[in-house]
């Protein structure tokens, strides 16, 4: 049975380390799916803003307990689901949604290990163009895998692109 449930801005959704893992349909809010390293820098995976389904896709094919931390960027609402209960429930959309982020997560996984951060900032704002406004410089930063210096450096670059400078 899925639940529906609210998360303040900045609460955890879900613990690295947790064995149950859950999906959830961002109906209100956005999240942010990250790992910690050893060293303890946040290193974002995945934003999931209204309409996306999130989880940790390696734990649930897997059945081992998370890599990942899920936390709310943002006032949310979400459905909590357990993954067991997709087989008995109509979660189809839901899974295709799923399976078309796991699309998109290899397509970032493949351009980390071989374009430039500028394409990866283009990727970035073509997989999420109305989030920008959202996020915090330097969550973006950790997503293009750069230091917030430099993606001021690269907005700068695409401005110039763009207007041709």
């Amino acid at each position: 049975m899925s639940i529906r449930k609210a998360f303040k801005k900045g609460e955890i959704v879900q613990e690295a380390g947790q064995k149950r893992v859950k999906s959830y349909k961002v109906n209100r809010g956005l999240l942010r799916s990250y790992f910690t390293d050893e060293n303890g820098k946040q290193h974002n995976f995945i934003f999931a803003p209204e309409g996306w389904v999130l989880g940790d896709l390696d734990a649930i094919a897997f059945g081992k307990a998370s890599n990942l931390t899920i936390e709310a960027l943002e006032e949310s609402e979400v459905m909590v689901v357990d993954f067991v209960e997709y087989e008995n429930q109509d979660w189809q959309k839901g899974l295709e949604r799923m399976m078309r982020r796991a699309g998109t997560l290899q397509r970032r996984i493949l351009m980390m290990m071989s374009t430039s951060a500028l394409e990866r900032y283009e990727y970035f704002m073509d997989v999420y163009p109305d989030l920008s406004n959202r996020l915090t410089q330097r969550h973006i930063a950790s997503y293009l895998g750069i230091t917030p210096q430099a993606l001021s450096k690269l907005r700068a670059q695409r401005v110039g692109k763009v207007y041709g400078s």
